[in-house]
């Protein structure tokens, strides 16, 4: 997990924050979380259709960067269900925010699931423990 301020390209927020999420697909996943998608085959059927070897680097990187975890449902062969950590679930305003955004200057974009904007980050880690005591 990057931590260390000299392996990042500047000390400017925003820059730093571009380095955990700033590609084409990790808000993607992130917003998939958000709304209750767990398993590899979740993320691969969103309407994106994020190509598998990017799905596999980028659960990895978010991974590695501290913003979910994976933990195995299934022994043989070994799958894993993915959730977010709090600081993954931390970015849920920022969604918000890019979503309100959108709509306010993009003429006929979707409209997120009912729900979207009342949530916060902690109903998002109550329900990852919700399912932890279904296990």
């Amino acid at each position: 997990m990057k931590t260390e301020p000299q392996s990042y390209r500047s000390k400017c927020p925003l820059s730093i924050a571009l380095e955990f999420i700033g590609d084409k697909w990790s808000l993607i996943i992130i917003r998939d979380m958000c709304l209750g998608k767990s398993k590899y085959c979740d993320f691969q059927s969103s309407p994106e259709g994020i190509p598998t070897n990017i799905l596999a680097s980028r659960l990895r990187e978010l991974e590695e960067n501290g913003l979910l975890v994976k933990r195995p449902y299934q022994d043989k062969p070994v799958r894993y269900e993915y959730f977010l950590t709090p600081k993954g679930a931390d970015l849920l305003p920022v969604l918000q925010h890019l979503v309100m955004w959108t709509q306010k200057h993009v003429d006929g974009c979707g409209e997120p699931p009912e729900g979207f904007f009342t949530a916060k980050p902690e109903d998002l880690l109550k329900r990852q423990e919700r399912g932890k005591e279904l296990a």
